[in-house]
């Protein structure tokens, strides 16, 4: 029986993208019976707007996507802070100091996140002190997990690569943990074993998969599904004002058509659609 899982953050108002994205988590639970869960990513320091959550609840009611709601990250920190202590007990996490001006001045490398951390701080005495992030060493840590492989229900079976990431953050400055750490810890406690999102987080999870293995998590199956795109082939996104689910929700659209429209996009190549999934690094 297959548990999938929403995850938006409360940041901007939902958008037809998330709508799709929900719908495709919706549907794969239901296939098998499974369930549906909500959960809400708002550990995005000031950009996290408390009252957004109860929108995004309306509109999954709006599309007649039932789901149960789970644990918001803000009530997860615990979870995160033992997680970052036991990889500093293995010796896999390190702080740096390094700006994002700094790192971009010296990467040689440039990976799917942009460029590469040249490793600047990797072998500084560790001194604590406010305002640093704790890296991943990650040639460490991939030395310590060995040959790794995960399953994308499009692609198939796929060889675990986080190295293209370099020595990626995994406690922020900004927020208590970053997406790769969170997002990993929540779907294994949430017990998610089909994690669906869109391509353009296909490289994540060689990341992801290194993380289960580093705690000893359980491995689910992915699904990276096609993403929604502008006029011009650009993402949908907040950000440049994708119209927004509420909007049209008060408008008093109908959400089981605008649903039924994203399913008939599964399957008609003519939909604004773009697969993205081939862009991973």
């Amino acid at each position: 029986m297959t548990t999938s899982r929403f995850a938006p953050s409360p940041n901007g108002p939902l958008h037809l993208g998330h709508a799709y994205s929900a719908m495709i988590a919706h549907d794969r639970a239901a296939s098998d019976s499974g369930e549906f869960l909500l959960r809400i990513e708002d550990i995005d320091g000031t950009r996290s707007k408390p009252e957004l959550a109860d929108e995004f609840r309306a509109d999954l009611d709006w599309l007649r996507l039932p789901y149960r709601e789970v644990t918001p990250q803000s009530q997860r920190l615990a979870s995160y802070r033992d997680a970052a202590d036991n990889l500093r007990a293995m010796g896999l996490i390190y702080p740096c100091r390094c700006t994002r001006s700094q790192i971009a001045a010296a990467a040689t490398r440039t990976g799917p996140d942009g460029p590469i951390y040249p490793g600047t701080c990797l072998n500084r005495p560790i001194v604590p002190e406010p305002g640093v992030v704790w890296r991943l060493d990650m040639e460490q840590a991939t030395d310590l997990a060995g040959p790794l492989d995960w399953t994308d229900e499009r692609r198939g079976v796929q060889q675990a690569r986080p190295e293209i990431f370099g020595d990626v953050v995994l406690w922020r400055r900004d927020a208590p943990a970053s997406y790769h750490l969170a997002a990993t810890l929540d779907d294994a406690a949430d017990g998610v074993s089909v994690v669906t999102r869109g391509a353009d987080l296909f490289a994540a999870s060689h990341v992801h998969r290194l993380l289960q293995a580093l705690l000893g998590l359980p491995v689910p199956v992915w699904h990276h599904h096609r993403v929604l795109v502008e006029a011009d082939g650009r993402k949908l996104a907040k950000r440049r004002g994708a119209p927004a689910l509420a909007d049209r929700r008060r408008a008093g659209e109908d959400g089981r058509a605008v649903v039924a429209e994203l399913r008939a996009a599964l399957f008609d190549t003519g939909i604004s659609l773009a697969e993205t999934v081939d862009r991973e690094a």
